[in-house]
């Protein structure tokens, strides 16, 4: 007998929306590194065996509006951005979807069972809120929930955005400020002294705002750049300039870069931030992204659908679902240096170099 009750949802405690607003809407940096992780994680085609199973259908054209491709780049673009991602399966026949969508993190919470595990998922627009519920016998779900890897949590992930939340700050101030600094005529501040002529030592009421209201109104603004300063008796200009450690801010904004990269696993060369090439050639640094950051994501979604529902078509036999590494175009070098290596080597024979080079064997004929 099995004894099923749906908790209540969890929030989760940091706000996604935020992330995409401030992070991958206001931050340039950010916005290309989530960009270049979701279109080249779905770029790498996935590979369905049996190649006529359902599932390679459903992921090739999984809704009526998206493609595969543009599905999985929204999934992995949620995932870098608020450190989980929403599948759901949908259809007539739930035991056998025929289309997957893909959820926003920020409109779903995780339903905690008795034991800890989540036992439910809860989808909210507005005032309509939608309940997905896994079978308690079967285990299967409606919802596929990937997440980062986050210690302090036992059901939302911890995304590079958040790791890289102060970097991102830095870098948003400091063009904050330098934007400020260009509507100023991109000089620095300076104050207006009165010299207190005929024994004044300060400007009247009626003075000072009328002249704070000639500065605002002539002299602010991008508009009024470069305009000359016309003073009155007693009152004198003083340019403030700024110091080295004032100007650091511009090295400190290629540092905040180089750790947001870092946070997302992009190497600075690909994002073209200066004073941090480490690899020799842009080539090297194009594939050590994909061996370290694109490829692992992208294999790490395929077993999680071949898990989730590589098994819903009894008629057709379970699924396995894997990275077609031989189609993607940033290995090919690594491609060629194994065939190089494997046809070089005369002491094996035909069948032994496709294993080797991951060619499958060609079917024998009935004698």
């Amino acid at each position: 007998m099995a004894w099923h009750v749906l908790g209540r949802p969890a929030w989760p405690m940091r706000d996604p929306s935020a992330f995409a607003r401030e992070g991958y809407g206001r931050n340039a940096i950010a916005y290309r590194c989530v960009r270049m992780i979701a279109e080249a994680a779905a770029s790498a085609p996935l590979k369905v065996g049996p190649r006529d199973h359902p599932l390679a259908r459903l992921l090739m054209r999984p809704n009526p509006e998206q493609t595969g491709v543009e599905l999985l780049e929204a999934f992995y673009g949620h995932l870098q951005v608020s450190g989980n991602a929403y599948l759901e399966a949908a259809g007539i026949d739930c035991a056998a979807p025929s289309e997957l969508y893909v959820l926003r993190p920020d409109r779903m919470q995780v339903v905690p069972g008795a034991d800890g595990w989540p036992v439910g998922w809860a989808h909210r627009v507005g005032a309509n809120v939608r309940r997905f519920e896994r079978d308690p016998v079967t285990g299967d779900a409606p919802i596929l929930h990937l997440k980062l890897f986050n210690p302090g949590d036992d059901w939302y992930g911890l995304s590079p955005m958040e790791a890289a939340g102060y970097a991102i700050d830095i870098h948003n101030a400091g063009g904050a400020w330098n934007k400020a600094l260009i509507d100023n005529a991109a000089r620095p501040s300076g104050a207006l002294v009165f010299s207190g002529v005929g024994g004044a030592d300060r400007l009247s009421e009626d003075q000072f705002c009328r002249l704070k209201h000639e500065l605002e109104e002539m002299h602010a603004g991008a508009a009024n750049a470069g305009r000359p300063m016309l003073l009155e008796g007693g009152l004198e200009w003083r340019p403030m300039s700024l110091t080295p450690a004032d100007m650091d801010f511009i090295e400190a904004r290629f540092a905040a870069a180089r750790e947001i990269a870092l946070a997302f696993g992009v190497p600075p060369m690909l994002l073209g931030i200066p004073g941090d090439n480490t690899y020799s050639n842009y080539r090297e640094a194009n594939l050590a992204f994909w061996r370290q950051t694109a490829l692992p994501l992208a294999m790490k979604a395929a077993r999680r659908i071949e898990a989730w529902i590589g098994d819903r078509w009894p008629a057709a036999g379970p699924a396995a679902v894997s990275v077609d590494l031989d189609h993607v175009p940033a290995l090919a070098i690594e491609r060629d240096a194994l065939w190089a290596r494997v046809g070089a080597a005369d002491f094996l024979d035909t069948n032994e170099k496709r294993r080797l080079a991951g060619v499958e064997e060609p079917e024998r004929a009935c004698e």
